[in-house]
């Protein structure tokens, strides 16, 4: 007898543009549900009428949430986890294939797909903008959201990131599922994710190395990007590419594309120009007349440049120049993102006063350089503290001299171990946070090493002076210190 015919795939991975996924009815189960980038979707596919269950082994206030919004989150992961009748498991890029939901969903003959294909699925017959970029794409996209619900154009985001101010990480329109809905989400190039995006409007913020765990180097980082780039509607009056005028790698990226392409950046020869003003005042030029004059209310030229790049793409949303700037003066931040804590009490016999906490989500080079230049020049502390926690094993040995010459503009620099995070055992025995301690002295950076995160706590209890800013960076866990040194004294 004929084996009956497979069910056509519901997430083809070569699909582009036409018609957008209808998941009315489908049963999709999350693995990893918690986090940021698929907690979201998972809301936006249930907005969409598809039946969604999930996972999560770390719990935390994301699974909660979820759970009190009704959806049915697992905190097993194992054969039995996925629910029967389920169609597809979607996945993030971190699953790796001998995860047990993903064994026992091939086994079943179920369809494996990454968080990446569900989301550029959705983008199909849709308004799609992604926001691409080695740095600022969660700032960049959550801007960009904040201008399109202010204008009143009632956008479908996910950023990965936690905006208060826009209700989080993710949203879905009223229009959900129709040609008019605007979807705006961050284009992650970590495992070539964004090549899964089908984006009438892209935006590349910037291409450095990084992720070169999956990358060999600069060369195939820039023609990932290059892919992406292809991936807008080659037709000008359709797609739109807004690229960074100054990075060294446009021309290789832009060449031979059809779709409408503009540079920004803050060169007079950039289509769209940044102008840096005295008091936070920003203005955006466009072939040299003056579009948008803005205030920028968060420190660094790097964030009126993102902010200058998400008006931009709100404008070709349908925002209007007034409502940009308005929208722009009232962004209140992101979780991670230079986010003001509070401040941390001195009262050591022989001394008081205060200390400024911030923590901020920077762990590459290039972030950890401008951001303590920008809180620097913004707060002009006493003194410039800052505990970064490196994130990979493999990300510190290949960056090590770019990471060496980060910290300039911090007076102390306390290292706790490496954030251990996809790399093999090989990579983690390869290098050490005593390693990267030592390459800052040799820099003349005054560096230390301190573990564990609670030891830094209580260190910088017993050596925080009044006037000092203290700021936590990194990807992994760091978070919690600066979290802990605002918290009242224990009575």
């Amino acid at each position: 007898m004929a084996q009956p015919a497979p069910a056509p795939l519901l997430f083809p991975a070569d699909a582009q543009h036409g018609a957008g996924v209808a998941l009315a009815g489908r049963r999709l189960h999350f693995s990893g549900i918690g986090g940021s980038g698929m907690s979201g979707l998972a809301r936006m596919a249930g907005k969409r009428g598809a039946r969604v269950t999930g996972s999560d082994k770390g719990g935390g206030p994301s699974v909660e949430a979820l759970r009190a919004e009704g959806f049915s989150v697992s905190g097993e992961q194992t054969e039995t986890s996925v629910p029967w009748g389920t169609e597809v498991l979607v996945i993030s890029a971190a699953i790796k294939n001998d995860h047990p939901e993903v064994v026992e969903a091939r086994r079943r003959g179920l369809e494996v797909v990454k968080y990446a294909q569900v989301l550029g699925a959705l983008m199909r017959g849709r308004v799609g903008v992604a926001v691409a970029g080695t740095h600022g794409k969660s700032t960049t996209t959550s801007i960009l959201a904040h201008i399109l619900i202010s204008a009143g154009l009632d956008p479908s985001f996910i950023v990965g990131a936690n905006c208060p101010q826009i209700g989080g990480g993710a949203r879905t329109s009223s229009k959900a599922g129709t040609e008019g809905e605007v979807l705006v989400a961050e284009a992650c190039e970590f495992d070539r994710s964004f090549h899964n995006f089908n984006p009438t409007h892209a935006v590349i913020l910037n291409v450095e190395a990084d992720h070169l765990d999956v990358y060999s180097g600069i060369e195939e980082i820039v023609e990932s990007f290059a892919f992406f780039a292809r991936k807008l509607p080659q037709d000008p009056r359709l797609g739109t590419l807004l690229i960074h005028h100054e990075s060294p790698h446009r021309f290789k990226i832009t060449a031979g594309l059809d779709c409408r392409v503009e540079t920004i950046g803050f060169a007079s020869q950039a289509d769209w120009q940044v102008e840096i003003l005295p008091e936070g005042q920003v203005r955006l030029r466009h072939l040299g007349e003056v579009v948008c004059p803005f205030h920028s209310p968060m420190p660094g030229d790097h964030f009126a440049y993102n902010a200058s790049c998400a008006a931009v793409l709100a404008n070709r949303c349908g925002a209007g120049w007034e409502a940009i700037a308005a929208a722009i003066g009232t962004f209140a931040g992101l979780d991670r993102r230079m986010q003001r804590l509070g401040s941390m009490k001195i009262d050591r016999p022989g001394t008081g006063g205060q200390a400024l906490v911030i923590d901020d989500y920077g762990h590459h080079p290039t972030e950890i350089d401008t951001t303590l230049r920008a809180l620097r020049q913004f707060y002009r502390p006493k003194r410039l503290v800052c505990v970064f926690q490196p994130h990979q094993h493999s990300r510190t040995r290949f960056l090590m001299e770019e990471f060496a010459t980060a910290f300039s503009a911090a007076n102390v620099v306390m290292v706790p171990e490496i954030f251990f995070s996809r790399d093999s055992e090989q990579e983690r025995r390869a290098v050490t946070a005593g390693d990267l301690v030592a390459r800052l002295r040799k820099c003349g950076v005054t560096a230390w090493h301190v573990s564990p995160l609670g030891a830094i706590v209580e260190q910088l209890r017993e050596t925080a002076r009044d006037g000092d800013l203290i700021v936590t960076m990194g990807a992994g866990d760091v978070w919690t210190v600066s979290h802990e040194l605002v918290k009242p004294a224990a009575v």
